[in-house]
């Protein structure tokens, strides 16, 4: 009887030991689950930020071959092949993002900047027209006014710009595509005081130090403003400056800022030996 009993305690014993060895590892496999998403997510948004843009692709390519349903890994898609400068395949992910129940106001806007990208300017008016006026974002407004702008609707366009840059920190690159409008148009007085907001908020942008000398151009204005710009960046705003000058008929200032231009590039600036040579000939 008493080797009953003790049977018995060591089959309970061993079937507690069991249960709870169970219960550890389903606790350690929980733990484990939720370690693996904090770190999955932690590396999704490096390759999503600091990544070189075409291992972003690779990444994200890989994990959908594993889990093709998942919108977050598509979404990572999408943005990777927009950041790599591969739009038109950007689009098309975008595209069946957008179709899917699960879709945001802010997948449809990631779907009409790609489409922006690759110049269906239609069908992009079409996505954001889809977008409710209630979702008021710096990024909505900032497609609008370039919609706007290629449909020349410039009041539109104004209203858009100003809006945008009221809601954003960075309106750096915004009042770039503002002046750039103005250019166009030909307000250049305008664009020249856009160019220069731009500047103020990101010195690092080249792109509108260049659209600040071709609004001076415009305006006969050939002395370069005070910009912080590196020995090579200021010899290619002469050059813009002369081709400037050169296009309003004024040639003999035009040849004298390519003359200074070639000087002031640290190394050979063959755009502006050849743009010499073209109006020595």
């Amino acid at each position: 009887m008493r080797h009953t009993k003790a049977g018995m305690l060591c089959l309970i014993s061993t079937v507690a030991l069991a249960a709870c060895e169970k219960n550890e590892d389903a606790e350690v496999t929980r733990a484990l689950k939720g370690v693996n998403v904090i770190d999955e997510t932690n590396l999704n948004d490096i390759m999503l930020t600091v990544a070189d843009p075409n291992e972003g692709v690779a990444y994200f390519s890989r994990a959908l071959e594993q889990d093709p349903d998942r919108i977050d890994l598509q979404r990572g898609l999408g943005k990777s092949l927009i950041r790599a400068g591969r739009a038109t395949e950007g689009a098309v992910v975008w595209g069946k993002i957008v179709s899917r129940k699960e879709v945001t106001n802010e997948d449809r806007i990631d779907h009409a900047d790609a489409l922006i990208r690759i110049g269906d300017w239609k069908k992009a008016e079409g996505v954001l027209d889809s977008v409710p006026p209630t979702h008021e974002t710096y990024r909505r407004y900032r497609l609008e006014a370039m919609i706007a702008d290629s449909n020349k609707e410039w009041r539109k366009a104004d209203s858009f710009y100003e809006t945008a840059v009221g809601l954003t920190t960075k309106p750096g690159s915004v009042l770039n595509n503002w002046g750039y409008s103005k250019l166009t148009r030909g307000d250049y007085k305008d664009a020249e005081r856009l160019f220069g907001e731009a500047i103020t908020y990101d010195p690092s942008l080249f792109t509108a130090k260049n659209n600040l000398v071709l609004a001076r151009g415009a305006q006969k204005k050939y002395a370069l403003p005070i910009l912080q710009v590196n020995q090579t960046e200021r010899a290619q705003l002469l050059h813009t400056m002369a081709l400037a000058a050169i296009k309003q008929g004024d040639v003999t200032i035009g040849k004298s800022l390519l003359e200074e231009a070639i000087e002031t590039h640290p190394q050979h600036f063959e755009a502006a030996v050849r743009s010499l040579r073209t109006l020595e000939s």
